[in-house]
């Protein structure tokens, strides 16, 4: 369609099937016409002007002069000359009666949806005027799909469950327990550390050395049921952390945009 570099600007005109392609730094405006058929996309002509466009824009519809034929109207930025420039776009016909059938019915000034049903899903056509002079605005509406309301949902019946965790807590909750377990890992080290002062299993610091066979088997298994029992609690913890990771990770897909 266009072998120039820049920046191409397309203008699709529904009520008359037309294609316009403005290029960015150029100084001309191409139009084609869409058709059902072969070749689909038809060439019609070429405005050409030595002034380069920056920027380009459109004149709504309902602002047409209808009594020369105009089916379109640009503004052009030329920055070279500090100005906008309007271009028409005119079909030559020397018939000054209204020609409907360059002029359909075209989109409106009314709205054909508040916010509120556009915010609920609803899909409506644009509200149609004539552009005939002396005409006024027609309520027809484009076919369109049938307004999907929003399904009348069920009444709910609350049952009493239980307050569900939000992320913050259930990462603050996962840092203490990492913390305590950070405290555990040091408190052990600090035995191994020591372990080097017990002699036969006997801190020489805190407790004196068993003076008979019977006290020393007694403090054996004491300490072979508190080495068990902080093993069990090391396994706990883990374990807690493991479900709250999950926890977290099903926060954040369920929080996730689609």
């Amino acid at each position: 369609m266009d072998g120039s570099s820049g920046l191409l600007f397309p203008f699709f005109d529904s009520d008359t099937n037309m294609v316009y392609l403005v290029g960015k730094g150029e100084g001309n405006i191409r139009y084609y016409e869409i058709l059902p058929q072969k070749p689909y996309f038809q060439y019609l002509n070429e405005y050409r002007s030595n002034l380069p466009q920056k920027g380009i824009g459109t004149l709504p519809k309902r602002g047409l002069d209808v009594s020369t034929c105009e089916v379109f109207r640009f503004y052009r930025l030329i920055t070279v000359k500090g100005l906008i420039e309007p271009v028409s776009m005119i079909v030559p016909r020397r018939s000054e009666s209204y020609q409907e059938d360059i002029y359909p019915m075209t989109a409106g000034t009314q709205p054909a949806l508040t916010a509120h049903e556009w915010l609920s899903g609803i899909n409506r056509g644009p509200i149609l005027m004539s552009l005939k002079p002396g005409v006024k605005m027609s309520q027809t509406a484009v076919p369109s799909e049938e307004p999907r309301l929003p399904a009348k949902e069920p009444k709910k019946t609350y049952e009493e469950k239980a307050p569900t965790k939000t992320l913050w807590e259930i990462e603050y909750k996962t840092e203490i327990i990492r913390e305590d377990r950070a405290k555990k890992r040091g408190t052990e080290r600090k035995l191994e550390a020591r372990n080097s002062f017990i002699s036969n299993g006997l801190d020489m610091f805190e407790c004196p050395p068993p003076r008979t066979e019977n006290e020393l088997l007694q403090m054996f298994y004491k300490q072979q049921d508190e080495i068990r029992r902080l093993r069990e609690q090391v396994s706990q913890r883990d374990i807690q952390i493991r479900q709250l990771e999950l926890e977290i990770k099903n926060v954040r897909n369920s929080a996730a945009p689609y």
